[in-house]
């Protein structure tokens, strides 16, 4: 299987840096290092927006300062970074999205909006054609919210997942997919939506913990490549 892999290419889609405010770094690169394991190409990019807000991560409190998604991402990237706005569902095999507050500040307006929010155009954009085209889609952490927000503007639904918070559960729900409860090491599948969701920081207690859902994810979306 992994000789059909060479070549492939998935991309990964950022928020920021930083759990707070960002993209959840472990998150993020136990993604990273699964797909590169697995032999595909991984395009990574983030949208190139301010950010909602820049949290100090030493003490959890807000700065009063402005930075940039894109900027902040390419942290993480080591610079290897593209502005989602170059990039279509044409361009890629699969698509991974990691959690952290940046899906739900930056990404969407989750964090403020609640199942009222709205997803950033160019976001909505790249999901929606990863999606028309039959291309799988891993979300993991918070992102699945943002995936229901996606699927119910379409009129669609997913079977997915958080974990189990009863909040955001119940939010998903609310947005018109179905939320399923899972156990951190564990994943969500929906066959038909081609949607992998695994819970990770929602639940995990350690960077292992967190780890052992993600690398489920990653070969679960490799192997839904067509």
């Amino acid at each position: 299987r992994r000789g059909d892999l060479i070549m492939k290419k998935v991309g990964l889609l950022l928020s920021g840096c930083g759990f707070n405010d960002g993209s959840e770094i472990h998150e993020s690169v136990i993604s990273m290092l699964a797909l590169d394991r697995a032999g595909v190409e991984t395009v990574i990019m983030a949208p190139n927006i301010d950010q909602m807000h820049v949290v100090n991560h030493y003490t959890g409190q807000e700065m009063d300062e402005f930075r940039n998604v894109l900027v902040e991402s390419s942290r993480i990237a080591r610079g290897n970074i593209k502005d989602m706005a170059e990039v279509t569902g044409n361009d890629l095999d699969a698509l991974i999205i990691p959690g952290g507050f940046g899906v739900a500040k930056n990404l969407s307006d989750y964090a403020m909006a609640g199942p009222d929010c709205s997803v950033n155009p160019d976001v909505y954009r790249l999901v929606s054609e990863i999606y028309l085209l039959k291309k799988p889609i891993g979300a993991i952490c918070i992102a699945p919210v943002m995936m229901a927000k996606i699927f119910g503007e379409q009129d669609e639904s997913a079977e997915m997942t958080i974990g189990s918070d009863e909040l955001t559960s119940k939010d998903i729900n609310t947005m018109g997919s179905k939320h399923i409860k899972c156990l951190v090491s564990e994943m969500i599948i929906d066959e038909d939506k081609k949607l992998v969701t695994t819970p990770a920081y929602m639940e995990a207690q350690s960077i292992k913990e967190a780890a052992e859902g993600i690398e489920k994810l990653v070969k679960q979306v490799l192997l839904m490549i067509e």
